[in-house]
């Protein structure tokens, strides 16, 4: 394959310079990536769970105190001190507020202006609806659920989502309080010579329940302990009791469901002489064993009554908010965020963790820096050798041969300048030699005129018409040859002149053959412009009709020169293609000469070449008329090629871009 073409082959990726250092970069970023992820999983994950925990466990005791203010007051007077201690041993900004966000309490105060708060809200301080809420801390999340107690203050949950603390009329006077705690001491103390060890537990409502050590409430079944009026209602709670269970019904009748009656846990019965609807596991009365063995208030129904139950359950719980709303606050806003108005404070790295980090970080850069340096070098040697071969060949030195090492973007580069420096080669050495030959070509008239000159003023020849006439000859030819040299140089230096106008080709190609048909004939050889077969037209051409003429004029000429007497030159045009974009025009020169070898082929075109090397004015002229040909086509926008046989003729084509389709134009 060619050097052009294997150049022009797009190369594999895995071969590429491009590749390579992809694939460098690609390592040293996976490496990087990967152990800057496990050092900040391993740093930071500890830290975060750490902080997260002491976030929600702050926000936590927040809002449960708030939760608490909130069940034992009917109002959020008075909370603006308990806000403000939350927020000193916390070290939080705490405010809270109205559905609308209207301050009801804030700990950074009123002067000066406090930030603006978050956008959304930490909590809903709410003893009535206690639900999982986030915590609203930025370093974690996380929920608080306070449980619902019955009436008994036992703390519980389930669809009851009233705050253990919110009792209301269920709260004990001071009589009751007193004289129930004296019968639990008596109890106590009696299941203590049982060898029973047992604690008083007081309810939020003030009532006392006795609590069994060990979690085994069923030991005191054997006793004579008897703890009946821990589990009789007071007048106080009797009273309460009414109250909500005429609520509750008040519910069932518009949902038209069946009375019940409640008891003091808020388990009920569907009438007044049926055993409680649902079998719960009783205990022992008077006894409360831990706080995960009280069995739930609203126990699971069986299949049947599951319906009925469920309302029923639906009714207790909107029947105690509705019992409970005029003892507890309004629902309140809860937000808890940064002293300064922003975030919660994160973590902050520890010494040894920063060491950690910055150690790693440092291993990460020292390979970085050693792998790009060893790509770095492999990149820059080859680099380095063509800088100094392009020195050597700006300093006058014989071109030098850089070694392609491998078929990659520096490799392809190499050989490109090995190539660049045999066609400097090449053109130096045709420089050399067109200066020889343009030398030549001037020395011979020169020589002439001076010869004939001289031969006047010794007195040999004599200065009548005939030496006149041959001095005019030679002049002549040397003007010729100056006249193409300016061409060319014109040509090369893109100043041609062109006057490019719509041309005949046909009427062109008469002119042509006009002109040199005298010196056709002195030769002996047929000169004619040939129809091409068919009835179709050449399609339009814009050019200038002066230099196309010379062009093919020095065709012809060269044709003639070169076609011994008794052959044929013909001219032909006709058009390319089918009529679009990319037609051309096409003017053959054919001649039936002596031809030219195939070696020789690739060389006709250039200055001062010429197939007979002795460069004879009887068998050639200065061998510039083709290279005047291919310049002045080129800057037609066109193209020049030859096809020859040795003995049989050559044909000269020249390839012109058309302007279209000509219906006054026929074909010639």
């Amino acid at each position: 394959m060619p050097p052009a073409e294997r150049g022009a082959q797009r190369l594999r990726l895995r071969k590429s310079l491009l590749g390579r250092l992809l694939a460098v970069s690609a390592l040293v970023a996976a490496c990087s990536v990967a152990a800057t992820a496990w050092l900040a999983v391993q740093t930071t994950s500890g830290a975060i769970e750490q902080e997260q925990g002491r976030n929600l466990a702050a926000d936590t005791r927040v809002l449960d105190a708030l939760l608490a203010y909130a069940a034992g007051h009917p109002t959020w007077d008075g909370v603006d001190a308990t806000v403000n201690d939350l927020a000193e041993t916390s070290g939080r900004r705490i405010t809270l507020t109205t559905q609308s966000r209207q301050i009801l309490a804030d700990s950074a105060g009123s002067s000066p202006p406090p930030p603006a708060l978050p956008p959304q809200a930490s909590a809903v301080v709410d003893p009535l609806s206690v639900a999982a809420v986030p915590s609203g801390s930025e370093s974690g999340s996380g929920s608080v659920t306070v449980a619902a107690p019955g009436t008994d203050g036992v703390q519980r949950s389930g669809n009851d989502r009233v705050d253990a603390r919110a009792v209301g009329p269920f709260r004990l006077s001071a009589a009751e309080r007193t004289s129930l705690r004296r019968t639990a001491d008596e109890a106590v103390r009696c299941l203590s010579r049982s060898g029973i060890a047992s604690d008083v537990v007081e309810g939020p409502s003030g009532r006392p329940r006795i609590q069994v050590v060990g979690n085994d409430p069923d030991r005191m079944r054997g006793t004579r302990c008897t703890t009946d009026a821990l589990d009789s209602p007071t007048r106080t709670e009797t009273k309460a009791l009414t109250a909500l269970n005429g609520l509750v019904n008040a519910c069932l009748d518009r949902q038209g469901r069946e009375a019940v009656r409640l008891d003091l846990d808020l388990s009920w019965d569907t009438d007044q002489d049926a055993s409680p609807a649902t079998a719960v596991p009783q205990p022992v009365p008077g006894i409360s064993a831990p706080e995960e063995a009280v069995p739930t208030p609203f126990p699971t129904p069986s299949p049947m009554d599951s319906e009925v139950d469920r309302d029923i359950a639906s009714c207790v719980g909107i029947a105690r908010q509705e019992q409970l709303s005029s003892y507890v606050a309004s629902p309140a806003l809860l937000f808890i965020s940064d002293p300064g108005g922003g975030a919660v404070p994160g973590f902050e790295l520890s010494p040894a963790n920063t060491a950690r980090i910055t150690g790693v970080a440092a291993l990460v850069l020292a390979l970085t820096v050693g792998a790009s340096i060893l790509a770095g070098v492999r990149l820059v040697r080859p680099l380095h050798a063509l800088t100094g071969a392009a020195q050597r060949m700006r300093d006058g030195e014989d071109p030098s041969h850089v070694v392609v090492a491998a078929d990659n973007e520096i490799g392809r580069l190499a050989a490109a300048f090995n190539d660049m420096s045999a066609h400097r080669a090449r053109l130096e050495e045709q420089r050399k030699v067109m200066v020889s030959d343009v030398a030549h070509e001037l020395r011979t008239p020169l020589s002439n005129i001076r010869g004939w000159l001289e031969g006047a003023q010794d007195g040999i020849a004599d200065t009548d018409a005939p030496f006149v006439a041959s001095l005019l000859e030679e002049a002549l030819q040397l003007q010729h040859i100056i006249d193409d040299l300016q061409d060319l140089s014109a040509a090369d230096a893109g100043a041609l002149r062109l006057h490019p106008e719509p041309v005949r080709i046909e009427e062109l190609l008469a002119h042509v053959v006009a002109a040199h048909q005298a010196q056709a004939d002195a030769a002996g050889v047929a000169l004619t412009v040939a129809v091409p077969d068919g009835n179709g037209s050449v399609p339009g051409l814009t050019a200038d009709p002066v230099r196309l003429r010379q062009a093919i004029g020095n065709l012809v000429s060269n044709a003639v020169r070169h076609t011994p007497s008794g052959g044929r030159v013909t001219l032909r045009a006709y058009g390319t293609g089918s009529g679009g974009v990319d037609e051309e025009v096409a003017v053959e020169v054919a001649d039936t000469g002596s031809g030219m070898a195939p070696e020789d082929l690739p060389y006709v075109f250039d200055r001062f070449w010429r197939a007979e090397k002795s460069r004879s004015r009887r068998t050639g002229g200065s061998g510039l008329g083709l290279a005047i040909v291919r310049k002045l086509v080129e800057a037609h926008g066109g193209t020049t090629s030859v096809v020859s046989t040795v003995g049989q003729g050559s044909v000269f084509t020249l390839r012109l871009p058309s302007a279209g389709p000509d219906p006054m134009n026929t074909a010639v």
